[in-house]
């Protein structure tokens, strides 16, 4: 449900937020671990992501991405808040003493049992081969390789679908449109991923933007020319150039980065960028 803030400030006036439906409001201690921040420098120091620096301090949540207990059932005990990503995640006891975080699911509840293996049911929160799940059903959290663990459809809202099956593969439509060949040993969950209104969320202002460990980002043509190739020009003035560039003189803006004999392409039916 959206929430809009009263206007008692002018960053609070245009905030939108939303009741995520959290249980808890501290993570489980044994299941995190440190976060160091590298505000976007590689091994070297040498930035390599711009525009990140500063923000809250935050551990990690360890997340079970491989469901690896075939059989073992686990209770939902909390549903909890993960300042590394965009999705809720799922505490969960497993009847062994076990205790691990998953994604959460929508719809997935408190104290719902879940379990993972080859014959379990198709239903919200449990894991199995997609070869064993039904045509249709929205799943997450997807192997690309099987025991590797989900490694795609994983951010909130998000959801693929299995459109058929033809021997050891199923063709998998994903979020961005794409549809792939996918082993069907290769496990996913099923349900879509929580958190559906995190596209509509108004950060509201800047300061809850650094918060979250975002700096500045300054445009092109708002630059000196030496430092971007947009910049310069008489007052207020276009790129001047037929194609976008980013400050470093490369085409922007559609230009593709993917080698061209990247091992996966075999198994890609329809691009993303075809309509």
């Amino acid at each position: 449900m959206l929430i809009a803030k009263k206007p008692t400030s002018a960053g609070m006036r245009h905030q939108v937020s939303f009741d995520r439906g959290l249980t808890a409001t501290s993570p489980e201690k044994s299941l995190t671990s440190p976060h160091k921040q590298n505000s976007g420098r590689n091994a070297h120091g040498h930035v390599t992501t711009r525009h990140r620096g500063g923000g809250e301090k935050r551990r990690y949540r360890i997340i079970d991405y491989k469901r690896n207990k075939p059989g073992v059932e686990a209770r939902v005990v909390t549903i909890e808040y993960d300042p590394n990503r965009s999705a809720n995640i799922a505490l969960l006891y497993y009847r062994d003493g076990e205790k691990r975080y998953i994604l959460c699911p929508d719809t997935l509840a408190v104290d719902s049992l879940i379990v993972s293996g080859p014959d379990v049911e198709p239903r919200v929160g449990n894991s199995l081969p997609m070869k064993k799940i039904p045509i249709g059903l929205p799943i997450h959290n997807l192997e690309l390789k099987s025991g590797r663990g989900g490694q795609i459809v994983r951010s909130a809202g998000t959801m693929a679908m299995i459109q058929s099956k033809e021997g050891e593969f199923v063709t998998v439509k994903l979020p961005s449109g794409e549809v792939r060949l996918i082993k069907g040993e290769c496990f996913a969950t099923i349900g879509q991923v929580s958190n559906l209104e995190h596209k509509n969320r108004k950060i509201g202002k800047a300061g809850r933007k650094r918060h979250m460990g975002w700096r500045p980002s300054v445009r092109g043509i708002a630059q000196h020319p030496g430092s971007h190739p947009h910049g310069g020009g008489e007052g207020r003035s276009g790129i001047g150039m037929p194609g976008p560039k980013t400050p470093w003189g490369k085409p922007a803006l559609g230009y593709k980065t993917r080698g061209k004999y990247k091992y996966s392409n075999k198994y890609i039916i329809k691009d993303r960028r075809v309509k």
